[in-house]
């Protein structure tokens, strides 16, 4: 799988002008399609090796997939966005996403937690190219600047903590780390240490108060950028925290609770947030801060239902997020503004975009049948398991979740034709594609969940 990313760097570079859409479209499409043989399910949380270094197991692979599968879908969705570019930006562009695939491929297969840092690094150099060079906005630049500085402050200590882990247990290869956990003893040094262990994994995912990067590298990203921050990179947080607490013994329960109780209120804090926003992009940015909230809070309880629930919703979640952002490209791409009271009543206008629109707010709010709905109901019971108190933060967050998302449906589609808007351009059928492609995967897991459920039962 690998092998054919790397070499899609070359084809893009050395295909035809007119045909460079078409083939690495195709060829990433074909990709994604291999990707699915990852999809086995099995009673055991056993890994599947191809050498000593890289490996694919049940937390990994539906990641994995979720990488694969959406190169090809920010490749079609960023045609319209770099119409105007010269074919050399539009082949560097194109191979900045390959690489950024490459590298979050490594980060998520590799059996090393060295490895693993320095591919959880690598991933920050295309995705900063992106941003800071085609960004629609002047202040691309400075949310590039907090996008890397606010990760790279959180990974120095994350480096030093590996090495000293490395110093007392001789070894950082994931397999024999969970056959012989590290014991530590509960002290005031090795919690200073087991938050440095986390606290990269924290402003990755983001935690509330740690987030103050994500909305900005959000809004003034490309439509592409958009898309993987929100479906992919977001996860590596969540992705690493899973890992380090299984890979190690370490004794959470004095870290768990500021960890858990930020996670919860800052579910609270950012669905308010959402209800505030007139910027679409900006509301979106902000749901998903308060989605993944609930998979650290999961993640943390360090039980079977957490670790399923984290997993779950960290799929369902980047094909959601994913998905509203495009559609917010859409609109963005016909009315010039990413202010909603500047896009009422797109129905009219659009009436099957607004078929999607309505599709992707169902998944959002975890309606019955989604995928999203048992996902969130699994992290919540690991809660509630956890503490019972729980339970009214995680209600209270479902239901402004609730709100905002009908907040941001019924502005965008319904409400007063703006005055300014006196014909847009129609549908293409490269925008239905992109967003069949992201709503069909969930539709279809409802009736397997078992596939991304990282520990089966």
């Amino acid at each position: 799988m690998l092998l054919p990313t790397i070499m899609l760097i070359p084809t893009t570079i050395l295909c035809k002008p007119n045909q460079l859409w078409m083939t690495t479209t195709t060829h990433s499409l074909w990709i994604a399609t291999m990707s699915l043989k990852w999809l086995k399910p099995s009673p055991w949380q056993t890994m599947t090796f191809s050498n000593l270094y890289m490996a694919v197991d049940q937390i990994s692979a539906p990641l994995l997939i979720l990488s694969c599968w959406l190169t090809p879908l920010m490749i079609m969705a960023s045609q319209n966005h770099l119409i105007t570019e010269t074919t050399q930006r539009k082949r560097m562009f194109i191979s900045t996403l390959i690489f950024l695939q490459t590298s979050l491929i490594l980060a998520f297969s590799t059996t090393d937690l060295i490895m693993f840092f320095i591919a959880f690094e690598t991933t920050l150099i295309p995705t900063t190219i992106i941003i800071t060079r085609w960004g629609n906005q002047m202040e691309r630049l400075n949310a590039g600047t907090y996008f890397l500085f606010y990760t790279l402050i959180g990974s120095i200590p994350l480096l030093i903590a590996l090495m000293y882990l490395y110093m007392h247990s001789n070894t950082l290869y994931m397999p024999n780390m969970q056959l012989n956990p590290q014991t530590t003893s509960n002290t005031w040094t090795n919690t200073m240490w087991t938050s440095a262990l986390l606290i990269a994994f924290m402003i990755k995912a983001p935690l509330y108060g740690l987030h103050l990067w994500l909305p900005k590298a959000h809004v003034e990203a490309p439509i592409a950028g958009s898309m993987i921050l929100a479906a992919i990179l977001l996860k590596l947080g969540g992705y690493g925290t899973i890992r380090i607490l299984m890979s190690t013994n370490l004794p959470t329960n004095n870290l768990s609770y500021p960890f858990i109780i930020l996670a919860l209120w800052g579910m609270i804090m950012t669905g308010s947030i959402c209800l505030r926003q007139t910027d679409l992009k900006s509301l979106i940015a902000y749901s998903s801060v308060s989605h993944m909230g609930l998979v650290i809070a999961a993640a943390l309880t360090q039980t079977e239902w957490g670790n399923n629930g984290a997993i779950a919703l960290m799929i369902t979640h980047g094909f959601t997020s994913s998905m509203l952002f495009s559609l917010a490209n859409m609109n963005y791409e016909r009315i010039h503004s990413r202010i909603m009271l500047m896009a009422q009543n797109m129905q009219l206008l659009s009436p099957l975009l607004s078929l999607w629109w309505l599709l992707t707010c169902m998944n959002n709010m975890a309606l019955p049948p989604t995928i999203n709905l048992l996902s969130e109901l699994t992290s919540m019971i690991s809660l509630f398991n956890w503490s019972s108190t729980t339970i009214i933060l995680t209600g209270l967050s479902t239901l402004i979740t609730a709100t905002y998302t009908l907040y941001m449906f019924t502005t965008t589609q319904w409400s007063q034709l703006p005055s300014h808007i006196k014909n847009i351009s129609p549908t293409q059928t490269r925008e239905h594609l992109i967003s069949i492609f992201h709503i069909m995967p969930p539709m279809l897991l409802i009736l397997k969940p078992e596939l991304i459920w990282g520990i089966q039962f």
